[in-house]
């Protein structure tokens, strides 16, 4: 593994990319005409891959703002796409028990909204991608001056939902379990009263809402506990292998020597440290 690449991999993604979707665009139209059918047909669950195909499929970078009509989807299956984001909406989807965009490696964070999917129980993501993850901690992008945009002009408070425009919002990260995985989440907040009710975040990762960014520390990833993990052993085994040389070197002296040869000189090798010892015997 190339460390170094990874830290250039990550400094590149440090920026919040908007305006994803080409939405003039055909795999656009047919993406937003699979949702209508779905919602129509009332189906349980939803795979636009196999509605618009390989190509069109790796076109898409987001969902439709429409996805809040699917209230009867329990599962969304969106496995190797080459998705960017997922719009707030999601929370919209009262019946998801499955969330599955494993291997979708563009993917980095999610909206706070789907923690509003209480029957979301189960999931399958590239944590790996994530930022903020335990395993790497990618850095999150400072969003100071790099806020997320959406389509329209107003969005809404992601904890009360009172619309407001985007003078008004605080946008925020967040570390929170969504299904079976601490997910980054963005939080779109309307009051600091709001910013007070969101839940604390997982263990082992930053225990409060932040704004990301270059210089933010986080807790260590799996490599760096692995390399303290990995220095503190080599000291140990240092130290006990200094230990035992040095046991080792003093029955040594005394298999050679005769210690009753020096009982006038009043020598007890056990108390001298190694190096008077060896003088001695020098001298002698």
């Amino acid at each position: 593994m190339n460390w170094n690449k990874i830290d250039e991999y990550d400094n590149a993604l440090i920026d919040v990319e908007n305006n994803v979707q080409d939405k003039s665009s055909l795999a656009w139209k047919k993406l937003c005409e699979y949702v209508d059918i779905v919602a129509e047909e009332e189906r349980d669950e939803f795979s636009p891959f196999e509605y618009l195909g390989r190509e069109l499929f790796s076109q898409i970078y987001t969902l439709p703002e429409s996805i809040a009509k699917l209230k009867n989807v329990k599962k969304i299956w969106l496995y190797g796409s080459q998705l960017k984001r997922i719009p707030p909406e999601i929370g919209k989807m009262e019946s998801l028990e499955y969330f599955d965009p494993y291997t979708s490696y563009n993917l980095h964070w999610f909206p706070y909204e789907i923690t509003k999917c209480k029957n979301l129980k189960d999931s399958r993501v590239s944590t790996r991608a994530l930022y903020g993850n335990y395993k790497y901690r990618k850095p999150f992008p400072e969003l100071t001056n790099n806020p997320v945009r959406y389509d329209g002009k107003i969005l809404t408070c992601s904890v009360c939902e009172k619309e407001m425009d985007y003078t008004e919002t605080n946008q925020l990260w967040i570390s929170l379990g969504v299904g079976t995985d601490v997910l980054p989440l963005l939080v779109n907040l309307c009051s600091k009263e709001c910013e007070n009710k969101l839940p604390k975040p997982s263990s082992n990762y930053l225990q409060y809402p932040h704004k990301g960014g270059k210089s933010l520390k986080q807790p260590m990833n799996d490599f760096e506990r692995w390399e303290i993990e990995r220095a503190k052993w080599l000291k140990k085994t240092e130290s006990e292998k200094e230990s035992t040389n040095e046991k080792e070197s003093t029955n040594d002296v005394e298999s050679l020597f005769n210690i009753n040869i020096y009982n006038d000189a009043k020598i007890n090798f056990k108390d001298l440290p190694v190096l008077k010892l060896i003088k001695k015997i020098w001298e002698k």
